[in-house]
């Protein structure tokens, strides 16, 4: 059974890997601000006794809207 699960792990990494080749600065951004905001909302939701998953589902909603906002800043001070 290990050795099914370690094979699934691979293939699930190798995937994602290759899922994010082709993004781009914009749908980078607001995948990792999601990604950053959902773990952070989990700990506090956690952390303060309520629901980590309500915790997630607002911080991850908040990371997007500030990978869109940190975008839009880097283009328009010419970054890329």
């Amino acid at each position: 059974m290990s050795k099914y699960i370690k094979a699934l792990a691979i293939l699930m990494t190798v995937s994602m890997l290759y899922g994010c080749a082709g993004m781009s600065y914009t749908q980078q951004r607001m995948l990792s601000g999601g990604a950053i905001g959902a773990a952070g909302g989990a700990a506090i939701g956690a952390a303060t006794g309520g629901s980590p998953a309500a915790g997630a589902a607002i911080g991850g909603a908040a990371g997007i809207v500030g990978g869109v906002i940190v975008d839009q800043v880097e283009k328009s001070q010419g970054r890329y």
